[in-house]
């Protein structure tokens, strides 16, 4: 079986990231494509997508959020996303055992006796209005019936994992700070959410082995896991294995990858990117050093911005009054600091619309 270095991979996760060149696609397509792109932060969304993407205007992803195209709900690993509309209707169902399991995982102690199911009809019934809510007011409009879990709770049980929620506008438009306020997905699109097969058949789940596998492969079984947090996909993957084609690492595990998807040769040049906060490039993935060294891994859980040199995290980056800081992580060559300085010279000009191109490497 053929094995895959770290490189090799490295330009492999590039290339389908968008980040090896950058693509042409309209801003739903690139969406769609990466699976989504975990947002948490508001405005990170912005970066990613203008590191991935030719002539970005961001007025372009708002007016995707204002008009229902796209949305802001918990999904992958119960974190915040931003998903196309027709993925979170399509995918919400498959989520659902997950998004239960840890927040009762945070929250078991206080949510112990606690019928879910009721609690899930309570909340139903409670948003069935459609009236935006925060999370605070959603767990106060059951705590008469439940006071003993406390707000964080029920609130979180409820908003992330019990009813299907999306976060709305002005949540997440282009430098607008908003609260969290929650509606039903389904009221939100004026669409339910897709259920599961009767049959059992799971193609959802095949569905997201080939969508990850585009946007991220090669990559293995655990990387899958660690991408959406679901546990159940192993039979997906037997059942398609026809349709897939394998490689080995460097350390003897089993890669799954789409015949026809990119490999590029390792040789192939990488340019300096910048990553916003929490980027699946990174988080996408169990075994990350295609892309961060072991050292600086942590740093991936912590919200920091990254920079990559060749294809690698080589520092991390801040903005403050309109200028690019970047901060090494390891020795940068002259060449290394002009291309990052020229990078962020235009990421400076993006977020502060081209009243500043200052970056400074310490």
């Amino acid at each position: 079986m053929t094995v895959l270095d770290t490189r090799t991979l490295n330009r492999a996760t590039l290339a389908r990231q968008s980040l090896l060149d950058r693509t042409g696609m309209p801003v739903a397509g690139a969406v769609a494509h990466l699976c989504g792109l975990q947002a948490q932060e508001p405005q990170e969304p912005f970066v990613g997508l203008w590191s991935r993407l030719r002539a970005f205007d961001p007025a372009d992803l708002s007016d995707l959020l204002t008009g229902r195209r796209v949305v802001r709900t918990h999904l992958m690993r119960r974190t915040v996303h931003l998903v196309t509309a027709e993925d979170a209707l399509a995918w919400r169902a498959r989520h659902d055992p997950m998004l239960r399991q840890r927040v009762l995982a945070v929250y078991r102690r206080e949510l112990a006796g606690v019928d879910l199911d009721e609690l899930a009809a309570a909340g139903r019934a409670v948003t069935a209005d459609g009236e935006p809510r925060t999370m605070a007011e959603l767990a106060r409009a059951v705590a008469e019936r439940w006071p003993a879990p406390g707000p964080r709770a029920l609130g979180e049980m409820l908003v992330a994992a019990l009813v299907p929620m999306v976060q709305i506008p002005p949540r997440g438009l282009w430098r607008t700070r908003a609260g969290v306020r929650n509606v039903p997905l389904p009221i939100w699109l004026g669409r339910d959410i897709d259920p599961p097969s009767p049959d059992g058949s799971d193609p959802v789940g095949r569905a997201l082995v080939r969508r990850y596998l585009a946007a991220f492969g090669p990559a293995t079984s655990a990387d899958l896991r660690a991408w959406c947090g679901l546990a159940g996909l192993p039979a997906a993957i037997a059942a398609m294995r026809e349709e897939l084609v394998s490689f080995r690492d460097e350390r003897g595990r089993e890669l799954l990858d789409l015949p026809d998807a990119p490999r590029p040769d390792p040789g192939t040049p990488a340019p300096v990117r910048f990553l916003p906060a929490f980027d699946n490039a990174i988080l996408g993935y169990q075994h990350r050093g295609r892309i961060i060294d072991d050292a600086h891994r942590g740093l991936s859980v912590t919200g920091a911005r990254m920079v990559l040199v060749d294809g690698r995290v080589a520092a991390t980056w801040t903005v403050d009054a309109g200028t690019v800081a970047v901060t090494p992580l390891r020795r940068l060559s002259r060449a290394d600091r002009a291309d990052i300085t020229d990078e962020g010279r235009s990421l400076a000009s993006f977020l502060s619309d081209n009243e500043s191109d200052r970056v400074q490497i310490a």
